[in-house]
């Protein structure tokens, strides 16, 4: 980092301090949603400076961070890798010989104290940081990022608090760097089409959305030392809330153009009661095990509804503990039909010209069939809004993606069901070709801010939370995200 860098880096960072001291002693929880004031221009849209190569260093090298990011980034043109950091060092040499075993230079590497990413910061051969570790460290370490001049990256939730939320907000203005969180099913394959599906009018003007996590992960609770269960147990110990609202949120969101001529109104919650984890906990360690002793108080079940300003209104639920299927529901309803994920099927009132065609060949067929059996059980019946479409295959040869039909094979295998490669690749394009990115700071703040706001509304008797306009008010012009191809 150069002197002039660093010296801007000290300024800015003692100045976001004094926000954040300010914003603390005169911030009160139903205050929440105040619009603290600009530090700096809007980053809707920004398109800082572009990169020819994209040198990267990554903090946090764990299972996210080794197999989803460093392999998937490493596959793209244009990459190089030039610093690691990791406080677990067997993480980070396993992520050190991966780099040196495809023939790359050895980069250089941060470790010894929670702290030590900072030295990384320090470096003029780093333009971005991939931000993989315990939620509690993704503000602080984003905020360093920076102010010292990198674009950050940053895992999922991208903030656990709305003063967080701001903190990286107000640094990404100041600084004009990008802050993105890197919500990778944005990028599934289903997701991308209901898209091109919302973006071509199909289901008409969008009314409502319903999104969730639900996904079993009480076995995360064995990861004592090591893993994420090892630090994400503890969370449920104390917030009653959706602790991890944006893989469902984040698409949803998408569709309708939040932030981006939309945004989210308020939110109402409430949870189930908190059984599952304490009920676990018995039937797997003994009796005076650690595990044993925690007071789990995140409700199995939570269920948020958020309020748009334009009036619709979207479902979000988070659930993992109760033993069931795997979901995070992707509903788009509108005026003229509907989208439902896991599984997927689709009913629409007026369908496009050539489905229509095979609804009609089809109809045609069965009524035959049905007459030559001799008019044997219920008399077939035209498609229609009233009976689901589980066939998708002529949806997908409609509306499949074009980042999808092109990129997909060899996404295959890149973690997730290839969404992980498709968001990788997307980061690096963008930014070598100096265009906006896909999700910005507004977008992360915003899905974020369920975590905290869902929290405060189960604590007050599941009364709504306004949740904070982060864009300032440039959502009213912002461009939603176009059919990128």
């Amino acid at each position: 980092m150069s002197e002039l860098n660093r010296r801007k880096f000290l300024k800015s960072a003692v100045a976001a301090a004094a926000v954040g001291i300010t914003a603390g002693c005169s911030t009160t929880m139903s205050q929440q949603s105040a619009n603290p004031l600009a530090q700096g221009k809007t980053v809707m849209g920004l398109t800082p400076e572009k990169l020819d190569t994209v040198r990267i260093g990554f903090i946090g090298l764990g299972v996210r961070g080794y197999n989803y990011h460093l392999k998937n980034f490493l596959k793209m043109d244009g990459v190089r890798v030039t610093a690691l950091c990791d406080t677990d060092q067997k993480s980070l040499q396993n992520s050190v010989n991966y780099v040196t075993s495809l023939g790359l230079p050895k980069p250089a590497t941060f470790s010894g104290s929670d702290f030590a990413y900072r030295g990384m910061l320090e470096r003029d051969d780093v333009d971005i940081v991939i931000i993989s570790t315990p939620w509690k460290w993704h503000c602080p370490m984003a905020v360093d990022a920076m102010e010292s001049g990198k674009h950050a990256f940053v895992e999922v939730p991208m903030a656990t608090s709305i003063e967080e939320c701001w903190k990286m907000v107000d640094a990404s203005e100041r600084n004009q760097r990008h802050c993105m969180m890197m919500e990778n099913v944005n990028y599934g394959r289903d997701e991308l089409m209901v898209l091109n599906m919302v973006r071509q009018g199909l289901f008409g003007e969008l009314l409502h959305g319903e999104a969730a996590y639900i996904h079993e992960l009480r076995w995360q609770m064995k990861e004592i030392e090591r893993k994420t269960g090892s630090w994400r147990t503890y969370w449920h110990t104390r917030h009653n809330g959706n602790l991890y609202p944006t893989h469902g949120l984040g698409p949803v969101a998408q569709y309708m153009n939040i932030n981006k001529g939309d945004r989210f109104d308020f939110v109402t919650s409430t949870s189930s009661p908190a059984l599952g984890r304490a009920r676990y906990a018995k039937e797997h360690f003994p009796a005076d095990h650690e595990r044993n002793q925690l007071n789990f108080i995140a409700g199995d079940m939570n269920t948020s509804v958020i309020k748009t300003i334009k009036g619709r209104t979207i479902v979000v639920q988070h659930d993992t503990t109760s033993p069931r299927p795997y979901s995070r529901h992707n509903l788009i309803q509108g005026t003229n039909g509907i989208f439902a994920g896991f599984p997927n099927r689709i009913a629409v009132e007026k369908a496009p010209a050539e489905i229509q065609a095979i609804y009609d060949r089809t109809y045609q067929q069965d009524l035959a069939d049905w007459k030559a059996s001799g008019k044997q059980g219920r008399k077939p019946s035209p498609a229609s809004f009233h009976s689901w479409d589980s066939d998708l295959d002529k949806w997908y040869n409609k509306f499949d993606h074009p980042l999808w039909k092109r990129l997909g094979d060899s996404a295959k295998g890149a973690g997730h069901g290839g969404m992980d490669f498709i968001m990788a690749y997307r980061i690096i394009y963008c930014l070598r070709n100096g265009e906006p990115l896909d999700q910005d700071v507004y977008d992360g703040a915003a899905w974020s801010s369920i975590f905290p706001l869902s929290a405060e509304s189960v604590a007050d008797r599941s009364n709504s939370k306004n949740i904070p306009d982060f864009t300032r008010g440039a959502w009213k012009t912002g461009k939603p995200l176009g059919i990128v191809t």
